[in-house]
C-alpha cells in the first residue's frame, strides 16, 4: 500500500498563493495516477486536479482551471499543487490520492482512487 502525507497548507489572503506537496512512500510511485481533492465544511469531497504517471496528462476542475497547477516529481515521490489567485471559496481540507498502480486514466471520480492522505487545511481569508 501507499502512504501519502500532504503539507503546505495554511492561511492566506484572497489573491495569494500556496504550494501543496504530497509525499508518497513506496517504490512504485511512478506507476500511479495522482489526484488532488478538497472538502469544505458541510460540503462533499470534490475533485481538484489529477496528473498521469509521467505528468503528460492533467485534468482540472472548472473552478480551479487557470489558477491551479498540478505537477509531479517521480524522483522525489512527490506531487504538487500550485495554487494561485486563491479565493475564499477555495477554503477546504486538501487531500492527495492515488489510483491503483498501472491504471492510466486521469479521473475526477474519487471512487477510483485507492489511497488517501490525511489532508492539509487551506484557509483563504477575504
Amino acid at each position: 500500500q501507499v502512504q501519502l502525507v500532504e503539507s503546505g497548507g495554511g492561511l492566506v489572503q484572497a489573491g495569494g498563493s500556496l504550494r501543496l506537496s504530497c509525499a508518497a512512500s513506496g517504490r512504485t510511485f511512478s506507476r500511479y495516477v495522482m489526484g488532488w481533492f478538497r472538502q469544505a465544511p458541510g460540503k462533499e469531497r470534490e475533485f481538484v486536479a489529477a496528473i498521469s504517471q509521467n505528468g503528460a496528462s492533467t485534468a482540472y476542475a472548472d473552478s480551479v482551471k487557470g489558477r491551479f497547477t498540478i505537477s509531479r516529481d517521480n524522483a522525489k515521490n512527490t506531487v504538487y499543487l500550485q495554487m494561485n489567485s486563491l479565493k475564499p471559496e477555495d477554503t477546504a481540507v486538501y487531500s492527495c490520492a492515488t489510483r491503483r498502480y498501472d491504471y492510466e486514466s486521469v479521473s475526477e471520480n474519487p471512487r477510483v482512487y485507492a489511497y488517501w492522505g490525511q489532508g492539509t487545511q487551506v484557509t483563504v481569508s477575504s
